[in-house]
């Protein structure tokens, strides 16, 4: 009997190199994990409360391919009062996730034999999105300064664009690096991709957890335009800790959100229902749990600085956003084996580099939205073994 086929371009995904360190280490007993993108502290009551009430209600059926009305509602509402931005239900579509909400978008531009520029690194998931649906991912990386911060070359990424390139990806804030893009860049971005019709797929998650006292990083939710050709991702996993709940949005042009309409339907039918009015509560009550937050997250990044930077061996610069320390190691070839035997060693769970590109290889990523007991632990167990 002859094998039926699978497609090649699946089976060729590379898979998680984090995944390789937690199976390597799954023995390991009183592991800190800071591996995942999520802190250790479970979804607001609040939220929680949300859920729990739709669920009493019987809030199970069947919704709108494009997310229950209350929820688009609270979406326009929170960008309303987060960014000053009026945006209505007619360029929104509620997605099962941030990364649904890529993948959707991505079946929506990308034919086989077109290209995507992703500005790296990044978190692998998105671009091999790309290459699930038959395109070629173009990387263009973000150079290290010499005080450890990280440059977007804008000329090397106009230059890796042809007639074949149907978008540009960019996470800012950015996972791994902390990355912030200045609003000068994406309006550059922004100004090409008009001009010769490309699109701009904005990965905004992290979007409110910057340092400093701006309450959002540069957006294009305050940039684009209606028709501009941008597709705005955001979730409520960082924000909110709602990792476990796979929940997320997209703001894009009317004509776009109709197809992401169309493929919501093909994929998922829409989000869960009852899941969905834990994210009305999230938007509607969640303002200052997002501020303490932030906070918190600002006294582990200096904490992390504070305890890695002075190690002669470790160049590390503070993250402008996000929660990620992607700091580099001398002497270091391969991140993977490295992550692997800090974790028998030390007892904590970090992620190579090398899962974030070619480009990450030298680095490692520690997650630092932990509770700062937990993370101060990690550091004093991390410490000596990166001296």
């Amino acid at each position: 009997m002859l094998d039926a086929p699978i497609c090649q371009s699946i089976l060729d995904l590379p898979g998680s190199r984090i995944r390789v360190v937690t199976r390597a280490s799954a023995d390991i007993p009183d592991m800190i994990k800071l591996w995942f993108g999520e802190g250790d502290e479970p979804t607001p009551e609040f939220v929680r409360k949300g859920a729990a009430a739709a669920l009493d209600k019987g809030e199970t059926f069947y919704a709108p391919n494009r997310g229950i009305a209350p929820l688009l509602q609270a979406i326009s509402d929170y960008l309303k009062r987060g960014y000053g931005t009026e945006i209505g239900p007619d360029r929104m579509v509620v997605t099962a996730s941030g990364m649904n909400a890529i993948m959707i978008t991505i079946q929506c531009l990308i034919e086989p034999g077109d290209s995507a520029v992703v500005v790296g690194p990044i978190w692998p998931n998105g671009r091999s999105a790309i290459t699930a649906m038959g395109g070629a991912p173009r990387d263009v990386f973000l150079k290290a300064q010499d005080d450890g911060r990280w440059k977007l070359d804008l000329d090397e990424l106009f230059d890796a664009c042809d007639e074949t390139t149907r978008l540009i990806m960019i996470n800012s804030p950015g996972n791994p690096t902390g990355w912030v893009a200045s609003e000068a860049e994406l309006l550059a971005i922004l100004d090409f991709c008009r001009e010769r019709g490309i699109w701009i797929l904005s990965d905004e998650v992290y979007g409110r957890i910057i340092y400093g006292p701006a309450k959002h990083a540069p957006s294009y939710y305050t940039l684009a335009q209606p028709e501009d050709p941008v597709v705005i991702v955001n979730s409520f996993s960082k924000s909110w800790s709602m990792t476990g709940w796979r929940l997320g949005w997209i703001v894009a042009p009317p004509r776009l959100c109709a197809a992401v309409e169309k493929m919501t339907e093909f994929n998922i039918s829409h989000p869960t229902t009852f899941v969905q009015w834990g994210g009305v509560s999230a938007l509607n009550e969640g303002d200052s749990y997002i501020e303490g937050l932030v906070e918190r997250y600002g006294r582990a990044a200096d904490m992390v600085y504070q305890a890695l930077a002075p190690l002669p061996r470790v160049r590390l610069a503070k993250p402008e956003g996000a929660f990620y320390a992607f700091f580099a190691l001398d002497g270091m070839t391969d991140s993977l084996q490295t992550c692997i035997d800090l974790a028998r060693n030390a007892q904590v769970g970090l992620a190579p580099g090398i899962a974030f590109g070619p480009a990450g290889e030298g680095r490692i990523r520690l997650c630092y939205a932990a509770s700062l007991p937990k993370l101060s632990q990690a550091l004093e167990r991390l410490v000596p073994q990166l001296k």
